[in-house]
């Protein structure tokens, strides 16, 4: 686990110098869509994007920043097969790795994804580029780090098996009770000790207490006539 949580951590390092550069991105989209003269079609999918890089793109700028969205992608699916490695289970995680497969997917269609708050990679292009163009390939690796780090929060809690919590139970020492037959009389002997210490405590002020003037004699405790 300790594995795929750095592993994660390095991609989304990547990622942060990724975002740094989303102006120089879109504007390599650009230029690789007028060169391959389909400015019309919105950027849909990574295979598009792969497909500008190899065949419409003919500046050094330009190749760095589509390789560097292509490699994440590369390296968050890899991911995914580690995730499954490190532990097979449940519907929920399931669910989530196949979520991830699918954004993933070279040919899949991103055109209706958009990542919300907190990311803000959407609220950096224009109206007609967020909706009409590269609002789906903007949003996939965040969508996906989301979701990554949800499976990895989830296995954590309630799939791998918990040790330190057993190592600090067994190291902390439990206060034993009293035997049950002593505690009636350490009550009583408590209780007896607190009522003649507040009678002494009265007598040293010099003043009279009404409530020890009407207190009736004590006797042991029973039943009485």
């Amino acid at each position: 686990m300790n594995e795929v949580v750095e592993a994660l951590r390095k991609i989304e390092d990547n990622y942060k110098l990724f975002q740094q550069q989303q102006f120089s991105f879109i504007r390599a989209l650009e230029h690789t869509r007028e060169e391959a003269h389909d400015l019309i079609r919105p950027v849909s999918s990574i295979v598009q994007v792969e497909c500008y890089k190899d065949n419409h793109c003919y500046n050094a700028t330009d190749r760095r920043v589509l390789n560097m969205f292509i490699s994440i992608c590369r390296d968050l699916r890899c991911l995914c097969y580690r995730l499954e490695m490190v532990h097979p289970g449940d519907s929920v995680t399931k669910g989530i790795l196949d979520k991830c497969k699918v954004l993933l997917n070279d040919s899949n269609d991103l055109t209706a994804i958009r990542a919300t708050y907190p990311h803000g990679v959407v609220n950096y292009l224009s109206l007609d580029e967020a909706r009409n163009r590269y609002g789906g390939v903007v949003s996939v690796i965040p969508i996906v780090i989301d979701n990554m780090k949800e499976w990895i929060t989830y296995t954590k809690r309630y799939l791998l098996p918990n040790a330190s919590c057993g190592l600090a139970n067994k190291g902390t020492p439990t206060r034993q009770a009293p035997p049950a037959g002593n505690f009636a009389a350490h009550t009583f002997s408590r209780k007896q000790h607190i009522g003649q210490s507040e009678e002494k405590k009265c007598q040293r002020c010099n003043y009279e207490d009404t409530r020890l003037k009407n207190k009736p004699p004590w006797r042991p405790p029973g039943k009485h006539p």
